[in-house]
């Protein structure tokens, strides 16, 4: 309860804090939100997603799970990207991973942790597809880096999959799909350079999104 009690006094001196710098900022924030950008990162109690990029409410539209995993019958993360990109009309998603991810490191380090099991099962996949990669890597930390970057890149290919980022694509050549990589040692995001014309043109034959032609 301590900790807790803390929290609303918290809550009560950054009240005071921005009514002091704008009176009129909570009506503000009220009338509405306008985010340029979608960010899907990790649930890590660590890694704020508004905090890392330098950014204030109403700028960036937020979705966390273990792993900023982008799974396609997750109801959960599937109905935040239709709304950010119909509704809210963003202009870039960025699924950004973290080094030191505990999702990453049991994925590495598979045994039965109950419920979680079937979430996890999505990261050992990511292992499985680029086992040979990861098993000729035999420094254990780069190893386990590496595999924090091959998350994101396999997350970023799925959210090209999706339907309502594809029509948007088509339409509007809009949203930007990026991966990015957050490293908690520096505290500094690592552009990952994903290119999204280019995954889109790999998988063409696969998922044939007709990536040529106008709707």
């Amino acid at each position: 309860m301590k900790h807790l009690k803390q929290i609303f006094r918290n809550n009560e001196k950054w009240i005071r804090e921005k009514l002091s710098s704008d009176p009129e900022y909570f009506q503000k924030l009220s009338r509405g939100q306008n985010p340029h950008s979608l960010y899907i990162g990790c649930s890590d109690s660590r890694v704020t997603a508004e905090e890392v990029m330098g950014l204030r409410p109403g700028e960036v539209f937020v979705h966390r799970n273990v792993g900023n995993l982008v799974i396609a019958t997750d109801d959960n993360v599937n109905s935040v990207v239709q709304y950010a990109v119909e509704h809210l009309k963003v202009k870039h998603i960025i699924v950004c991973g973290h080094y030191e991810c505990g999702g990453i490191n049991a994925a590495l380090h598979p045994h039965d942790m109950g419920q979680i099991n079937s979430w996890l099962q999505t990261l050992r996949d990511v292992v499985r597809l680029h086992h040979s990669e990861l098993n000729a890597i035999k420094n254990k930390q780069k190893r386990f880096d590496r595999l924090v970057e091959l998350n994101v890149v396999e997350q970023f290919i799925n959210i090209l999959k999706i339907d309502h980022v594809q029509k948007s694509w088509f339409r509007t050549q809009a949203p930007h799909v990026h991966g990015w990589v957050f490293d908690v040692r520096t505290g500094r995001l690592k552009d990952l350079k994903l290119k999204m014309t280019d995954v889109l043109r790999d998988i063409k034959a696969i998922y044939d999104l007709r990536i040529s032609e106008k709707r």
